[in-house]
Order: structure tokens, then sequence, then C-alpha cells
């Protein structure tokens, strides 16, 4: 393997342990192959940067070990990841990740039944998931495949390793992130962002303002007009077509 393979290998597993676990998981994960934490760490608070601190120096076949494993090095992994969960598949609709605990699952899906008229079709895990499929794996598709996130910040939102993992991943994909505020503020990296609040307001109403949010966001706003214009909501813009 060529030192700059080696590099481009070390950043591509980093990111994919930043997105999937927390620090004290990447020490655990690392251990199994015999790799210490980084000693005397002072860098700053990325578990990107941690993981290629650790990683630094780590044998050729260690190394693709890992990435097997993470699924980096495995093209039939990828692609099954790269298609959609079952709900999403065919779909034109603006994919959105709502990322909830479970016992707040009915505040979720009432979310997600209103953005539907945004032509926003959200992705509810406790709703969403067939029994006949692998919950996992299809929760990986819906992340591989969002167009956003939106997080519902109900107490206890913050201690659920899940919903952390889930924010995490769409941080690491460079997705666009929502909070919603509803007992309990974001914490960590999108503590910084702004939240909406819930200030007593509908779902209905709530709906409104993450489809203009959505909208006004560079991120999302052209996915957004796209699954609009596909839905049948915008008419064609006339003046992209029509010469002056």
């Amino acid at each position: 393997m060529k030192i700059s393979e080696k590099l481009e290998l070390i950043s591509k597993v980093s990111r994919e342990l930043q997105s999937r676990f927390s620090y004290t998981e990447i020490d655990t994960f690392l251990k199994e192959y015999a790799i210490d934490a980084p000693t005397n760490w002072e860098g700053s608070n990325s578990k990107r940067l941690y993981s290629k601190a650790a990683l630094r120096g780590v044998k050729n076949d260690v190394l693709k070990e890992i990435a097997n494993e993470l699924g980096i090095e495995n093209p039939t992994r990828l692609q099954a990841y790269s298609a959609p969960p079952k709900n999403w598949k065919g779909a034109s609709q603006f994919r959105l990740f709502i990322s909830h605990i479970s016992k707040d699952k009915t505040k979720a899906t009432r979310l997600k039944e209103c953005l539907d008229s945004y032509s926003i079709s959200g992705f509810v895990a406790h709703e969403d998931i067939h029994p006949t499929l692998e919950w996992q794996a299809e929760i990986e598709r819906a992340l591989f495949t969002m167009d956003a996130l939106v997080a519902i910040h109900t107490p206890g939102f913050s201690k659920s390793i899940w919903t952390q993992q889930e924010i995490g991943f769409a941080l690491g994909r460079g997705a666009k992130v929502i909070s919603l505020r509803m007992g309990e503020d974001p914490t960590g990296f999108i503590s910084k962002q702004q939240a909406i609040p819930r200030q007593n307001r509908t779902a209905e109403q709530i709906s409104s303002e993450i489809d203009k949010l959505l909208g006004e966001d560079e991120l999302t706003s052209k996915r957004l007009h796209e699954a609009k214009k596909a839905g049948g909501l915008l008419e064609a813009n006339l003046e992209e077509e029509v010469p002056f």
C-alpha cells in the first residue's frame, strides 16, 4: 500500500469511527485490534482527529482488517447501504430522518404526518421498519440516504446512545441537522446551533417552520425544491425555461 493510499484509508476509517461511536466505544473497538488510545491527547474535541491519532503507525494488514469490518473496503456492503430503506424506495419526496427516543415515538410520528404535505417524507424508526427487516440495517440505510435530520430533544434524548450516534452520523456526512427543543436543550456539537423552540405550537406549525428552514439552507433548498416540483407542489419556473 502506498503511503498516500494508507493516509486516505486512515481518513476514511476515522470518519467512520466518528459517525458510529462515542470516544469510549472507539477505544473499546480499537483495543480489540491491540491499538491503544492516543497518549497525552490534547487535540480538539473531534472523534475523527482522535481516531487518526490512534491509528498513526498501525500496520497495513491491521488497517485493512478494520476497514473491512467497518464496510469501507467491502463494496457489497457499501452498495447495500446506498439503497434507501423500504419506505423511501421509489419516492421522490425529501428524505428527513427523525431522530427520537422510543418513549416519544408518537411525537415523531405526528411530526412525520404533518411534514408529508410539504413533500417531506420522514423516517421514524419505530414506525417505518417492517417486522421482517433487520432494524439496525434499515436505520443505517436511512442515515446513508437521508437529505437531512431533525432531532426531537425531549427529556432523555441526550442520554440515548442511539440518538447521539444518529446525530454524529449526520454531522460526519455533512448533512443538515435541525434541533427541535421539547424539554431538553441540544448538547455536544449541535448545541452551538439555534434550536427550534416548541412554545406550545402544534405539529403543523412546527412542520411549517422546518419546511422554511430546509428551503432557506443551501444544503437542502435545491433538493427540497426538486421534491416539491416532482410532487406537484410547485409550478415550473418560467424564468428558467423561457428566454428573457
